[in-house]
């Protein structure tokens, strides 16, 4: 890309840091106030100290019933957070008021999601809208939707490095595209944080930062905390499989049940964990929301049992969230996972509470996103200052649940290829001539792959696609031929 034109994308990026800052504290300052009033002001219009079963159960259902509401505008309230955050898109501005009506109805309902997804949205979304006078090519309005974004995760996770750190991990800022997509978002996510630092003579807007507070100092590296911190990760990247299965199981559903029924018993599922949770001496509202605020209590709870309940409850509400069709983010539920294992060492082996939630802040964000540099960044704002000398051992959890990711991908992979092999054994085809391939890179356009002719010009010797030759079966179709099939051998016919 010409400098004039990355130049130009720049202050474009800085034009809409300042207007997606905005918003994002707008959506974020709403949410909070919606949850506050429904948890805490209305069990006290209603005679209770704390909010009554009845409540419990009826909140996350209306959560549920608003959310399917929310989702027959346009853009279905955003994406599905299935399978982690959706970066580098260009959402359309007419998407807006259905991902931030999802997202409201959702977060402050108790369900078990966070804000970061939908604040990515919203930040793609008015950066395309800011910018909608400008001549630019589907590239540029890509990267200025992207600065976006950019701004709007830099208002929530501390800072422009933590944004640009994502949006490369990514992978929207892949090959040539590194460079002009990365710096206008950086520029504008730096523009967006004036708003917390302030500039000059103004203070900024208030915003509580993300490190927790009272944290003991953490000195030194301990032989135990590294085997704590491998642990953790494996454990995290696990549990985070088994999360996305039974999510996409869930998900399964929704043809069969309906969107709207299947939201609404996902809400009560919700309800009902959080009340069991309750009944056997778990706080409810652990269980319930993201659980970032939450993690102070986790790990001062004290208690084995304690933290076990929270968990169990946690985890599958965690999956009942994401499956069901609530629209957020997974990044802190499964943080929140994460530090819930490591937690289990404060109370057994006396683990430093720093420590534990460095590591389980590392291992949970890279077992959801399989980012690696950002879980390390931000598990190092978690703890701050005091934990300065547990970023080592952060590191290690992150890899450690990094490569158990990976190597689950492999299993899983290897398995689909067995169950392949297998069927198309016992097909008409050739063995193996279904098998799945990993999906082959996007050529240049107008260049053609090896063995396809131009558009309209049948390469010589192969017939037409549809027309089977005589005498010739039609292979039957074997599990995972939807995915692009291995080239045939020299001699055979495809």
């Amino acid at each position: 890309m010409p400098p004039r034109d990355l130049a130009r994308l720049a202050l474009l990026g800085a034009l809409v840091g300042l207007p997606a800052g905005l918003v994002a504290f707008a959506f974020i300052g709403l949410v909070h106030e919606l949850e506050s009033w429904l948890w805490d002001d209305l069990p006290v219009l209603l005679g209770a100290d704390a909010p009554p079963w009845y409540l419990v159960l009826a909140l996350p259902v209306l959560g549920g019933l608003l959310v399917h509401l929310a989702r027959m505008l346009p853009g279905d309230g955003g994406a599905s957070p299935i399978h982690g955050l959706h970066l580098g898109g260009a959402p359309r501005p007419p998407d807006a008021w259905g991902v931030a009506l999802a997202a409201v109805a959702t977060l402050p309902f108790g369900m078990v999601l966070g804000p970061e997804a939908p604040l990515i949205a919203l930040g793609a979304i008015v950066g395309t809208w800011v910018t909608s006078w400008a001549r630019m090519t589907d590239q540029g309005r890509t990267v200025v939707a992207t600065a976006g974004s950019g701004a709007a995760m830099s208002t929530l996770f501390g800072g422009p490095l933590v944004a640009g750190l994502m949006l490369l991990e990514g992978g929207v800022g892949a090959g040539a595209l590194v460079i002009p997509l990365l710096v206008p978002a950086l520029v504008s996510a730096a523009v967006a944080y004036t708003l917390v630092t302030g500039l000059g003579s103004w203070a900024g807007l208030p915003v509580g930062g993300l490190a927790m507070p009272g944290l003991p100092e953490y000195e030194t590296v301990l032989v135990r905390d590294v085997v704590v911190a491998v642990l953790v990760g494996v454990l995290a990247a696990v549990v985070a499989r088994l999360v996305r299965r039974a999510a996409t199981s869930l998900a399964g559903l929704e043809p069969r049940l309906g969107r709207g029924p299947l939201l609404l018993l996902g809400g009560l599922a919700v309800g009902v964990l959080a009340l069991v949770a309750d009944a056997l001496g778990a706080d409810p509202q652990e269980v319930l929301f993201s659980g970032q605020s939450s993690i102070p209590d986790l790990v001062a709870s004290g208690s084995v049992a304690a933290v076990l309940v929270v968990l169990v409850a946690k985890v599958l509400a965690y999956a009942v969230s994401l499956g069901a069709g609530f629209r957020g983010g997974p990044i802190f539920p499964a943080i929140f996972m994460g530090v819930a294992f490591a937690s289990f060492a404060v109370v057994t082996v006396d683990l430093s509470p720093t420590v534990a939630i460095a590591v389980g802040a590392g291992a949970g964000m890279a077992a959801m996103t399989r980012m690696v540099v950002s879980p390390v960044l931000f598990a190092a704002l978690l703890v701050g200052r005091p934990g300065l000398d547990a970023v080592p051992v952060a590191v290690i959890a992150t890899v450690a649940a990094w490569l158990g990711s990976a190597v689950l991908d492999h299993r899983d992979l290897l398995g689909r290829r067995r169950a392949d092999a297998d069927e198309a054994a016992m097909a008409a085809a050739p063995a193996g001539t279904a098998l799945p391939v990993p999906a082959p890179s996007v050529p240049a356009p107008g260049a053609l792959q090896p063995g396809v002719s131009e558009p309209g010009v049948p390469e010589p010797g192969v017939p037409e696609p549809g027309v089977p030759e005589p005498g010739v079966p039609r292979p039957a179709a074997a599990a995972g031929a939807e995915l692009t099939p291995d080239p045939p051998d020299a001699g055979e016919r495809p």
